[in-house]
């Protein structure tokens, strides 16, 4: 394969896929757009790309483009990705991928239809401590798994309550922020969920124009039979942080900062502390592997089939949560 020639949507966190794609052997930022035009001039003039365009559709129907990532508003990634996939393009998609199953479905037709390389950018994955927890696991270090909870803390109330995400029609915390513990769970311990159920509340954003719930928390079944446990909070008095605490019948996990620590017993001897470094990843860490799995003819990191079940997994906890049930998951791949 030749050069690869990438197509950047969106310039907030789309400025890291740039500085990422730059540094990847072979691979060239052909175009770039954004809404905002002086942004779109600076960050084009900055980074010395050629083409920059404030109407997403011409990267995307862009003859000359191999990849495109789609770093847009969240409510734009569905539509801009099957224009992707009809015009040839393989998509690198900032979380969420899609906001719901009607959108996740029309997003896979047009991906099966154009056989293109799909991947999101859920970056925990790429974390050294949790990739040498992956490894244990694996290696049945800790023994079955029995349960596993994954929170995302971030202190972003911000976002919600005076940004472009709480002025859309809808917006779920959740499919922002807690997706990437969704996806890290299932990777880590490679199992699907099988029922999940959710509460939510608006506490925090009781007293703005907020109309969605900001905390969400819920339980999740996995096929083994081992529970687990996710929240999402966007308001948290505390560092940003990952939570990730893993029980199996032989080892505990428990992340913590600076070091993480690792328990075989309830005696102070049986703890031992686990330095690796966290959560050491930037955001345009996943694109040099993706490049690579498109240039091998093989599925990335986080494959397709992670994008939509991760999704699916998102989608059935906002339906517990709306709904007040419990909700089987139910998956498109």
């Amino acid at each position: 394969m030749g050069p690869i020639k990438a197509g950047v949507i969106g310039l907030g966190v789309g400025e890291q896929h740039i500085r990422s794609y730059q540094n990847i052997p072979g691979c060239e930022v052909l175009a770039v757009c954004d809404r905002d035009a002086d942004r779109l001039g600076d960050i084009a003039d900055q980074y010395e790309i050629p083409t920059r365009q404030t109407d997403w559709r011409y990267l995307t129907e862009h003859p000359d483009l191999d990849v495109i990532s789609v770093c847009s508003y969240d409510d734009g990634h569905a539509e801009q990705m099957i224009s992707a996939f009809k015009h040839g393009k393989h998509v690198m998609v900032e979380k969420p991928a899609f906001f719901d199953k009607r959108e996740a479905e029309r997003v896979q037709r047009a991906l099966i239809d154009n056989d293109r390389v799909l991947s999101s950018n859920l970056i925990l994955r790429k974390s050294p401590r949790f990739q040498a927890i992956k490894r244990l696991i694996d290696d049945d270090a800790f023994g079955e798994i029995v349960h596993i909870e994954g929170d995302y803390l971030h202190d972003i109330l911000w976002k919600i309550t005076d940004g472009w995400r709480g002025r859309m029609k809808f917006y779920c915390t959740l499919y922002g922020g807690g997706v990437h513990l969704i996806d890290l769970m299932r990777w880590l311990i490679s199992q699907e969920v099988d029922e999940v159920c959710g509460f939510g509340n608006d506490i925090l954003t009781r007293d703005s124009s907020y109309r969605f719930p900001d905390t969400i928390s819920a339980l999740l079944k996995f096929r083994s039979g081992a529970t687990g446990k996710s929240t999402t909070m966007f308001g948290p008095k505390r560092t940003k942080f990952h939570s990730l605490n893993v029980f199996g019948t032989k080892l505990t996990f428990i992340n913590d900062s600076p070091d993480a620590k690792l328990f075989s017993g309830d005696r102070p001897e049986d703890e031992q502390p686990f330095s690796v470094p966290y959560p050491a990843i930037e955001k345009g860490d996943l694109l040099p592997e993706f490049i690579d799995a498109i240039r091998e003819g093989r599925e990335p990191l986080v494959s397709k089939v992670d994008v939509f079940r991760t999704m699916d997994v998102c989608f059935a906890i906002w339906e517990a949560v709306s709904s007040g049930r419990n909700v089987p998951v139910t998956y498109l791949m």
